[in-house]
């Protein structure tokens, strides 16, 4: 069996794996790329020093440990109950809920915005004496939705970013134009309207809650630092190579020193437990199996398989990049699908002569909104159908998809349409 061939099949089977074994992803990711190396697909060297693009992960880990002292902080519950507290129905609330959540998963890891606004939600619903289903599952497919719209909110924003060496402010305007912020707004605005509808039975007075209270600034100051810090890495790092992920890190790195010898709500040891260990050698494993796949040739055979059904046809080629986008991310994991189609979608963007960005985000806005359909498509969503299960409510793919499909359908062909507009030659 040739190499190439070993190639694709290791990762065929890691990526079977990924949805067999879920839980499993960070070990069957780390196998996979250690199987790739000792096949003879890639050398130690490769794998470790050229696939792995450790400006991401660097960003993606000190993002971590950063969101992780904002939700200690208690600052979030504090902004959440600020927002419930001035509104004048249960719908208000539950709508001003929904857009916090949106708001901090911009800018902090979507599992941690829905453990951070879950209790405030909960506590809402129970004073009420309504059911916390909807409205928390309207707060995950939020997260979902904003995640898509930073740099550092998301996973596939940060892998695009680094792929496409896009800065923070990129996100906002790039090459002159409106970037992939906007166009999530304009698809927020489209879904919100779906929630409003969603929620509509509750029209209700509301009556004021118990208000929390801040332990700390500084870790909400930090997030500011940073947010601050990677609008200008583009000056020093347009390259997009060393410079965010290493400030990241450097912040994060003071923020558990701070933590260590100032408040320690917890041991040092237990919020190092908390983070998310298992995206980060995830993210690394499928560097590595992307990396032997793209050199195998792989990657190039499937664009010109795309490129060849779609022709000169720029918006079948995007709609459908959209579409398959959309429909997979729904059941199985958005990185592995992103990391693989990313140089697809820039290969075809090549033979049809489009703009490079234009399929690009059209792809992240498929892969990262197509989780919000069924519970199982993000993080997010299974972990609020856990935190539903605890209480005593099972959700179940119905259900969920009552929600999840009407709000990405909104979503994607607004942000979709914004896209074209702009980017279509």
């Amino acid at each position: 069996m040739d190499s190439a061939l070993v190639s694709l099949v290791i990762f065929v089977a890691a990526y079977a794996l990924f949805v067999a074994l879920p839980k499993q992803r960070s070990v069957v990711a780390c196998a996979g790329a250690v199987a790739l190396v000792l096949s003879g697909g890639l050398s130690w060297r490769e794998a470790v020093a050229e696939k792995i693009h450790w400006n991401v992960i660097a960003l993606f880990f000190g993002t971590l440990v950063l969101a992780e002292l904002f939700m200690l902080s208690r600052m979030p519950a504090v902004l959440a109950e600020w927002f419930v507290d001035r509104t004048r129905t249960v719908r208000g609330a539950m709508l001003a809920v929904c857009l916090l959540a949106s708001v901090l998963s911009a800018f902090v890891e979507n599992v941690a915005v829905v453990l951070l606004v879950a209790p405030v939600a909960l506590s809402l619903a129970e004073k009420l004496k309504i059911s916390p289903v909807r409205l928390l599952i309207c707060i995950a497919v939020c997260t979902n939705l904003q995640g898509t719209a930073t740099l550092i909110g998301d996973p596939p924003s940060m892998i695009l970013a680094g792929y496409m060496k896009m800065t923070f402010n990129d996100f906002f305007v790039y090459h002159g134009k409106l970037g992939i912020f906007f166009a999530i707004q304009v698809g927020m605005v489209a879904s919100l309207a779906v929630v409003a509808w969603l929620l509509r039975r509750h029209r209700e007075a509301i009556a004021m809650i118990p208000v929390e209270h801040t332990r700390s600034l500084v870790p909400s100051g930090l997030l500011i630092a940073l947010v601050l810090g990677l609008s200008t890495t583009s000056v020093f790092d347009p390259e997009f190579r060393w410079l965010a992920g290493t400030m990241t890190l450097t912040l994060a790195v003071g923020g558990l020193l701070w933590y260590r010898l100032g408040p320690r709500w917890t041991t040092t040891r237990e919020l190092l437990k908390t983070l998310d260990w298992d995206t980060t050698f995830f993210l690394m494993g499928v560097f590595v199996l992307v990396g032997g796949l793209s050199d195998a040739g792989w990657l190039d055979r499937l664009a010109a398989i795309i490129a060849q059904t779609v022709g000169r046809n720029l918006l079948w080629a995007y709609v459908m990049i959209i579409a398959v986008a959309v429909v997979v991310s729904a059941f199985v994991d958005n990185v592995p699908f992103l990391l693989a189609m990313i140089p697809v979608a820039q290969k075809v963007a090549d033979q049809a002569g489009a703009p490079v960005p234009l399929l690009l985000f059209g792809l992240l806005i498929g892969s990262c909104l197509g989780g919000n359909i069924t519970p199982i498509g993000a993080s997010a969503n299974i972990i609020t159908v856990g935190l539903l299960k605890k209480r005593g409510y099972l959700v179940g793919f119905g259900e969920f998809m009552r929600v999840g499909v009407p709000f990405t359908i909104a979503a994607v062909a607004a942000a979709s349409v914004f896209v074209w507009r702009l980017w279509a030659p």
